[in-house]
């Protein structure tokens, strides 16, 4: 069982993931919507993992990605915007926000998995 951090913008999209997260097994940890707060609790929660959008209404959440990845903790990335909203650095795979259980507990495993570096954390949940 792992503690999930969520970050997204978009409500109830952010309830729909928490409740598969739960359904898996999961805590969510903490939740964040906007930018100020989802800075905060990356900086500052425990948690396990992360999962973050992209964008969190017109701000970029990518000062989340990167204070997430200083304490090297894995996280996932959603985005309706395609790959080119996120920094190379963590572009790896194609992001999407269309997410189902099945994506969520693949995600879940992989970044669960020894030795997964944040550098690569950027994966579609």
């Amino acid at each position: 069982m792992a503690s999930v951090y969520l970050v997204e913008d978009e409500a109830l999209i952010r309830m729909m993931v928490a409740d598969m997260v739960t359904d898996l097994g999961h805590t969510v940890a903490a939740e964040a919507g906007v930018l100020p707060s989802a800075l905060q609790f990356a900086n500052n929660a425990a948690f396990d993992m992360a999962g973050r959008d992209v964008m969190l209404g017109t701000e970029s959440s990518e000062p989340v990605a990167r204070a997430i990845a200083e304490r090297n903790i894995p996280f996932a990335f959603a985005t309706g915007s395609g790959p080119r909203a996120c920094r190379k650095t963590f572009r790896d795979g194609p992001p999407s926000k269309t997410i189902s259980i099945e994506e969520l507990e693949r995600c879940f495993a992989e970044l669960s998995m020894p030795g997964r570096g944040t550098d690569q954390g950027a994966q579609r949940y």
